[in-house]
């Protein structure tokens, strides 16, 4: 059972009658991957069975699924929310969407009911400029998504407003994370839970922050069990959901297994284990500077092989051209590398190849 099995069961039950739960979140994560601006809708102040009907009008899925699984699987799950008694209703607003040369951002809101909304912040799709922008976190803080992410909640969460529910997906679950936990104090009260599914953790200055000590208790953070972005940088809260693939597909929120209206538990992979705490001692052993030029370096690498999507890399050809190319990052980064393409697109043969 997926989740749109569970919106199939669930669906003829409103907020009222079924309280919302980890599978919700899921569910306003996945729509928030489909890009309103390129459409002549307004989606602000409109209920998602309006944006929906409207959103399926002008795309059909072949064009959806042209870009990118997280587009694929949102498409898919509009068609479905659309006819839900749960979904059809929910008022969308403040949808947000910029990218430029150093940032992508996309938020929006969904109220629930008169009481609560979910603040709801767009991830990383499989493209590398995305996963670039994840890697920077490790170096630098705030990035620019995430400065947007801070203003964003401070601007709609209200002393005397509904409470909130903040989350998100990948590198959006990150950006949830960090505008929880620099939403103001005398605001804070109204943050009632935050969803990292399967998102980026902390540098080490701000995981040892008060602002994230504050945060914790109201903290879900939801990895698959073979995760491989959930796991970087710098975590201590886990909910590990089974997913029924592996790799970049396993970080795909439809692969997550649901058991009647619950995540089917699990326990992080060895693969996962090890490549955290590889991610660990890296961190640990280069300086911002250092990390900084080797993210540089290793992204530089994908431009000159012309990759603009982790999914060219599965022949050998592209993948023999990326990591021989990588001649001037010293062996530990080189072999952490090598880690992180092994997990995204389960080559197990990629080892051997390289050596």
């Amino acid at each position: 059972m997926n989740i749109f099995d569970y919106v199939q069961k669930y669906g003829h039950l409103t907020f009222k009658e079924k309280e919302f739960n980890d599978i919700d979140n899921l569910v306003f994560c996945s729509l928030s991957y489909l890009n309103f601006t390129d459409t002549s809708i307004n989606i602000n102040n409109h209920t998602i069975e309006y944006i929906g009907r409207e959103f399926l009008s002008l795309y059909t899925f072949k064009e959806i699924k042209k870009l990118g699984i997280p587009q694929k699987n949102g498409y898919l799950l509009l068609q479905s929310v659309i006819n839900t008694r749960r979904y059809k209703n929910i008022i969308v607003h403040d949808y947000v969407y910029t990218v430029d040369e150093n940032k992508q951002f996309c938020a929006m809101m969904f109220r629930i009911n008169k009481d609560t909304e979910y603040m709801c912040f767009e991830g990383t799709d499989e493209t590398v400029v995305g996963w670039k922008e994840d890697f920077e976190l490790s170096y630098k803080f705030p990035i620019p998504s995430q400065v947007s992410a801070i203003k964003y909640a401070n601007k709609h969460i209200k002393m005397h407003g509904p409470n909130i529910i903040i989350g998100g997906h990948s590198k959006g679950g990150n950006l949830a994370l960090v505008a929880a936990m620099y939403t103001r104090q005398y605001k804070q009260f109204r943050v009632k839970k935050v969803y990292s599914n399967d998102g980026p953790g902390l540098r080490k200055k701000e995981f040892m922050s008060g602002q994230y000590r504050r945060i914790k208790r109201k903290y879900t953070h939801i990895v698959p069990n073979n995760s491989m972005v959930g796991i970087i940088l710098r975590n201590d809260i886990y909910n590990v959901v089974k997913s029924n693939r592996r790799g970049l597909l396993g970080h795909a929120i439809a692969s997550w297994q649901i058991e009647d209206d619950h995540l089917v538990e699990s326990k992080l992979s060895d693969s996962s284990i090890k490549l955290e705490q590889n991610i660990i001692s890296w961190l640990e052993n280069h300086t911002d500077k250092e990390k900084k030029y080797i993210v540089k370096s290793v992204f530089g690498i994908f431009e000159d092989a012309s990759v603009k999507k982790f999914i060219e890399l599965d022949n050998l050809t592209n993948i023999k051209k990326v990591i021989n190319n990588a001649k001037n990052i010293d062996k530990t980064t080189k072999d952490l590398l090598i880690d992180i393409f092994v997990n995204i697109l389960d080559l197990k043969f990629l080892k051997k190849e390289s050596n």
